[in-house]
């Protein structure tokens, strides 16, 4: 079927795309089987070095809790940043210069810092301050405030291209209803934006869950990564370890990916016109914006 931005291939688009998939299949297998044989030459494909992950010991002791402080750590931070980064998105789009100042400066400053230094930078802090964090709660505190300084700044640059990419039309009729900025934000423009921001947003997130590692290699957070290099050395499998790891990784975000599939669709769903025309009844009109809409031809909405 084609559309604006697709047509449907012919013959000859149809016999090149086969020949390319067969291509890359090859290319493909061929990959696959020098990896094999390469691991094969150097033994890592022995069976004792494999052996630990079917048993009991090696997940209970170092993977599974590994897996838990990583998706903590994830958790937390993606609580913070997500709230913290539609304040800032929204902040700068404010009518108020000061706001959008404040905001854009500290937006701009957070997301140019790499995530690892704000790590490093936060885990100093909590050593020479006197907040009272423990030794060994210290990584996890240092690891959850880098991810979030970085993320929410991020996110928030989200949030405003996300509120930007709709039409003026909508943020014009809600005004002309008489609804001020921080009603039409929040009822017409957040609800809307949302659903086209999904997908920026769970990539965002499947970053954070993957910047956890960062917290194991630099501050001894005992995150996933962290510990399977302990399993590592206990069963002197380095190889099948990281492979196992990975794994794990893959999975993780496959299914945060697919939750975020499965919820974008839902959204979609549930904003689709009825049909139903309101009545007046069901609106609430600000009269004076109104008036001060059609009359003087000035927006009386208020600002933020």
């Amino acid at each position: 079927m084609s559309s604006v931005l697709y047509d449907t291939p012919g013959p000859r688009a149809k016999r090149r795309n086969v020949l390319l998939s067969i291509v890359f299949t090859l290319l493909l297998a061929l990959l696959l089987w020098w990896v094999w044989q390469k691991m094969d030459d150097k033994n890592q494909l022995e069976w004792s070095l494999w052996e630990p992950f079917t048993t009991s010991e090696a997940w209970t002791t170092y993977l599974l809790p590994g897996l838990g402080d990583t998706l903590k750590a994830a958790a937390i931070s993606m609580l913070i940043a997500l709230p913290l980064g539609a304040v800032f998105g929204i902040a700068r789009l404010s009518d108020h210069a000061w706001v959008r100042g404040v905001a854009g400066t500290v937006v701009e400053f957070f997301r140019a810092i790499p995530v690892l230094l704000l790590m490093l930078f936060a885990n100093e802090f909590y050593v020479r301050s006197s907040l009272g964090i423990s030794s060994e709660e210290r990584p996890l505190y240092a690891v959850v405030t880098g991810l979030v300084l970085y993320n929410a700044s991020v996110l928030a640059e989200i949030v405003r291209a996300g509120i930007l990419s709709l039409p003026r039309g909508q943020t014009e009729a809600a005004y002309a209803v008489g609804l001020r900025k921080g009603q039409t934000m929040s009822s017409i423009l957040l609800p809307q934006a949302v659903t086209a921001m999904l997908p920026a947003i769970v990539s965002q997130l499947v970053v954070i869950v993957k910047d956890t590692a960062l917290g194991g290699v630099m501050l001894g957070f005992t995150e996933l990564l962290n510990s399977r290099s302990t399993l590592a050395a206990n069963y002197a499998n380095v190889i099948p370890s990281f492979i196992v790891v990975g794994i794990i990784f893959i999975v993780v975000n496959f299914l945060l990916t697919s939750f975020a599939s499965w919820l974008e669709k839902r959204l979609r769903r549930s904003k689709k016109s009825t049909g139903a025309v309101l009545g007046e009844d069901t609106v609430e009109v600000n009269p004076a914006a109104v008036r001060g809409t059609y009359g003087t031809g000035e927006n009386t909405g208020g600002g933020f």
